[in-house]
């Protein structure tokens, strides 16, 4: 991202985590499985790819389990880049070239 010459805001979401309503406000209406690390323990040992918590319930558990969030996320106004996407890291930066 630096390389791309991307500005952003950095937030260590293991020491500063995200609230329940801070992942409700971020998400918003997209889908909240996207957002879960699939490489997470907590993730494999509770299966969540076959049987996914409730929206509320993955909020409660990503914000006292940060590392079940996937990272990095990348927010540019209304647009989130969830997990390293260099294609999506150019295409933003080109679109800022503009």
């Amino acid at each position: 991202m630096l390389e791309l010459k991307l500005t952003f805001d950095l937030r260590d979401i293991d020491k500063q985590p995200l609230s329940e309503a801070e992942l409700d406000r971020l998400i918003g209406a997209r889908d909240y499985k996207e957002f879960l690390n699939p490489r997470n323990e907590l993730y494999r040992e509770r299966g969540m790819a076959e049987k996914p918590p409730s929206r509320a319930d993955a909020f409660k558990l990503m914000s006292k389990n940060p590392n079940l969030i996937r990272r990095p996320l990348l927010v540019h106004g209304s647009k989130i880049i969830i997990g390293f996407d260099e294609a999506a890291y150019r295409a933003l930066a080109k679109a800022r070239e503009r």
